[in-house]
């Protein structure tokens, strides 16, 4: 029975431009390989920005994005340290946290962060507010790389483990090969108007979705 269901999951939708507006993706369980995924040609980042929200009633640590390269699985990450109540992130390997985060379960969070190879100065923005920078690491993003939401690889393009899944909803997922405005954070974090991502665009999102990850409608708030 684990062998089919390891099968069934590894199964994933053909990766076609899909507008998710109003949508969200939402990873029904805790397991290996339910995740939505995106592999990127040669292409090297100066700069990143990363903007999603997330919904999630976990009672442990868990990976909301995670970019590897050939180089370092834990080339850029984003996840939550629910021991040390934290949001930890990964620039090529060097380990950063931010405390002092309300991440309520069971409640829609935003979260935006950005990182330039220049200064190595990662800069995560939460629910609004805008946090302290710090130091992560300089030097460039070398391609190739592989995207993934809801997981992280222990080993390029492999080697996914339960530890790290996600459960629970995810929306609005974009991603920007430049440091986007303060103003332009503040939009998304408000939900109001931004530039879409120009490496990930969740209005145009072409990635690999698991079966096991479902589209459905965002629940709106009533007016």
């Amino acid at each position: 029975m684990m062998k089919l269901f390891v099968l069934v999951m590894l199964m994933a939708c053909p990766a076609s431009p899909q507008d998710l507006s109003g949508k969200m993706l939402i990873f029904t369980q805790e397991g290996n390989f339910l995740y939505a995924r995106k592999s990127i040609a040669r292409r090297n980042f100066h700069t990143v920005t990363v903007c999603l929200r997330s919904a999630a009633d976990l009672k442990r640590g868990h990976t909301l994005f995670s970019l590897a390269t050939i180089y370092s699985t834990n080339q850029f990450v984003i996840s939550w340290d629910d021991t040390n109540k934290e949001m930890e992130f990964y620039v090529d390997g060097r380990k950063v946290t931010f405390g002092g985060i309300d991440y309520k379960p069971n409640a829609w969070h935003s979260v935006c962060t950005t990182w330039s190879s220049q200064t190595g100065l990662l800069q995560l923005w939460f629910d609004g507010q805008r946090l302290m920078n710090k130091y992560s690491s300089s030097g460039l993003i070398r391609g190739p790389v592989k995207i993934v939401l809801g997981q992280r690889e222990e080993y390029y393009d492999r080697g996914y483990k339960m530890e790290h899944s996600f459960m629970g909803s995810m929306s609005d997922v974009h991603m920007w090969d430049y440091i986007l405005s303060n103003c332009d954070i503040q939009n998304y974090m408000n939900e109001l108007s931004f530039p879409p991502g120009n490496v990930l665009n969740w209005r145009a999102l072409d990635l690999s979705i698991a079966d096991g990850v479902l589209t459905e409608d965002k629940v709106m708030a009533c007016v």
